[in-house]
């Protein structure tokens, strides 16, 4: 393959998970056919197939990109933490800034979540989504496990507690198209945590 041909089909590519991103996001995974993302995307309809096997590999693959997306703000919100503390809102901050990024039709939640719900049980999309989820968890709780004075035997189930807050938080911001509710569970987390610390440390 010539060097034309391979930046073209990344050039192709890049543009269809473009368009997947915009589509799915603000009209859902389901209501998205295949025309909308190659005419959103400016591609052919061959191009979508010369770089996906098909629908459900490019819902895996905006899937994939959104994980990467989450994980990349939660490292520059990480870069600014300056404590043990600040890396566990840092985990806070980076649903705040996703919500706070520009969308082209609104806020909507979660597209992580989103995208879930609408995908059968067992789907590998599904499976990506509950690990991105078990992920978010993971680091949390390895947060915690630095903070002085938080009990080891408290740090799974403070971990679990602030992605429910996080989770529910997330849920009423994407219905309510703002982040309220995220820099609310920013100030619980902080309480919680501090709390935590304190019962620790008597």
């Amino acid at each position: 393959m010539s060097e034309q041909t391979r930046s073209g089909r990344g050039s192709a590519r890049a543009r269809l998970l473009a368009a997947a991103a915009e589509c799915f996001y603000d009209q859902g995974v389901g209501a998205t056919g295949i025309d909308t993302i190659t005419a959103t995307a400016g591609v052919a309809k061959m191009s979508l197939y010369n770089n996906f096997a098909g629908k459900d590999e490019l819902v895996l693959a905006y899937l994939e990109a959104r994980h990467g997306e989450w994980l990349d703000l939660y490292r520059h919100r990480l870069t600014e933490a300056t404590d043990a503390l600040g890396r566990v809102t840092a985990v806070v901050d980076a649903y705040v800034d996703h919500a706070e990024r520009a969308h082209r039709h609104g806020f909507r939640g979660c597209g992580l979540l989103n995208a879930a719900a609408e995908l059968p049980a067992g789907a590998p999309g599904r499976q990506l989504v509950r690990r991105h989820k078990e992920e978010v968890e993971a680091l949390l709780a390895a947060h915690l496990a630095e903070v002085d004075g938080v009990p080891a035997g408290r740090v799974a189930d403070l971990a679990e507690e602030l992605s429910f807050l996080l989770e529910g938080a997330m849920a009423r911001a994407g219905l309510e198209g703002d982040s309220r509710r995220l820099h609310r569970v920013r100030d619980l987390t902080l309480a919680l945590v501090r709390a935590a610390a304190g019962e620790g440390a008597r």
